[in-house]
């Protein structure tokens, strides 16, 4: 309960009567101050008004007053700078290490708003607020899932920017790796990500002319010749991959056992997905050059249709891959020139269909297009399934209504 009544006075959600003091000081509150979570005082730089005269210094929140003394602060020196103690319960003065007395004031969260607030965090229902969802306003909820895509493509651009590093600065080799990750659709990422690691795209490119070429490299460096069902087709597989292999030094081929078929559907077979991507080496757009040259949806879904990828499949592409990597490099280069094709293209794509977005659905939500879909997986992952709900807009809103109807 000391983090929701941290909450409140962070938020001022404090009912509207007037605060006083334990020792009948008027308090008005000017600046909450700056959440610490690092050791000392819980709040820094606040600013309080009592009786008339401005304070500046830091405040510190238990549940009861006795915890001040229980925690040590009497003997503290750190807390000398506190201007005030904020408490739901002053059973007794307390006093800072220089021993001048610190003032109190009580703030009460109401029982029901700390009942409605256990419920949320102790429920297994997802969303976790789902009853109260259907009474936010559509244009607050949209201006969270705006925080919540920024969120969601920063964190994936920084992975992609660790991938750069580990290229030593090389965009194509990167480009090259994060398509092939997503070509793994989940249950083969790593997999994919492994091998693009290991395909020499120097040597590749040389032979990027020559289609059958290319799927010899590309196949031979994952082990994965045998699954192509053409006896013949396989053994000039075979015979083609053994000739790169001595020209270019190759390393060994990867072991097949480590590619996952089992649960994994016909068209994401690894061996399939792998010659679509030597397709598109061959038709070169697997480079940054071409994802960044794309000026439109239209145009960069064409371009992954060259590979033979079906429709569903080049929409998660885009989505999961493309945008990211554009975001990535604006981000890398302090510029915006290509965010906004990036946010755009998901504004034009249709969301997801998956079960975390069926459930906000049901609560009344509009997940129209990717943009939606990708905020709210974002919401999902970081906050949800962690109930952090006092770091959601969601959860202030529902905070705030539960204040302002029990203050």
């Amino acid at each position: 309960m000391e983090k929701l009544l941290h909450y409140v006075w962070m938020h001022k959600l404090m009912p509207s009567t007037v605060l006083r003091t334990t020792d009948g000081r008027c308090a008005e509150i000017l600046d909450p101050g700056q959440h610490n979570n690092n050791q000392g005082p819980d709040f820094s730089n606040a600013r309080i008004r009592l009786d008339g005269m401005t304070w500046a210094g830091n405040v510190e929140i238990h549940t009861s007053s006795a915890d001040w003394t229980r925690h040590g602060h009497d003997q503290d020196p750190v807390y000398n700078t506190t201007i005030l103690h904020v408490v739901e319960r002053a059973e007794t003065e307390v006093f800072m290490q220089n021993g001048h007395q610190v003032p109190q004031v009580v703030v009460g969260v109401p029982q029901e708003v700390k009942d409605n607030y256990e419920e949320l965090l102790r429920t297994t229902d997802y969303p976790r607020c789902h009853r109260f969802v259907p009474q936010i306003e559509p244009i607050k909820a949209h201006s969270w899932f705006d925080a919540l895509l920024a969120e969601r493509m920063e964190v994936r651009a920084k992975r992609i920017l660790a991938i750069l590093d580990e290229c030593r600065g090389d965009w194509e080799q990167t480009t090259f790796i994060t398509l092939a990750r997503n070509f793994g659709f989940g249950l083969n990422g790593d997999i994919f990500e492994m091998w693009a690691k290991r395909v020499p795209l120097a040597a590749a490119g040389k032979h990027r002319d020559n289609l059958f070429q290319v799927e010899c490299m590309f196949l031979g460096l994952a082990g994965l010749i045998d699954k192509i069902a053409d006896e013949g087709l396989r053994n000039r597989m075979h015979a083609e991959y053994k000739f790169l292999s001595h020209k270019f030094s190759l390393p060994d081929p990867m072991p097949t056992s480590c590619w996952h078929y089992l649960r994994t559907r016909p068209q994401n077979f690894p061996d399939v997905r792998i010659r679509q991507m030597a397709r598109l080496f061959h038709e070169g757009h697997c480079t940054l050059s071409s994802l960044l040259d794309a000026n439109s949806l239209e145009d960069m879904d064409n371009r992954l249709a060259t590979a033979g990828i079906s429709k569903g499949s080049r929409t998660l592409i885009i989505i999961n891959t493309v945008a990211n990597l554009l975001f990535a490099y604006d981000m890398h280069h302090g510029t915006y020139n290509y965010r906004t094709r990036a946010t755009d293209f998901l504004e034009q794509l249709p969301g997801e269909k998956n079960y975390i977005l069926k459930q906000w659905q049901a609560c009344g939500l509009n997940v129209g297009t990717a943009y939606d879909s990708q905020a709210l997986i974002q919401l999902k992952k970081e906050y949800c399934d962690h109930a952090r709900c006092l770091d959601c807009r969601f959860g202030f809103e529902y905070i705030s209504h539960l204040m302002r109807h029990n203050g």
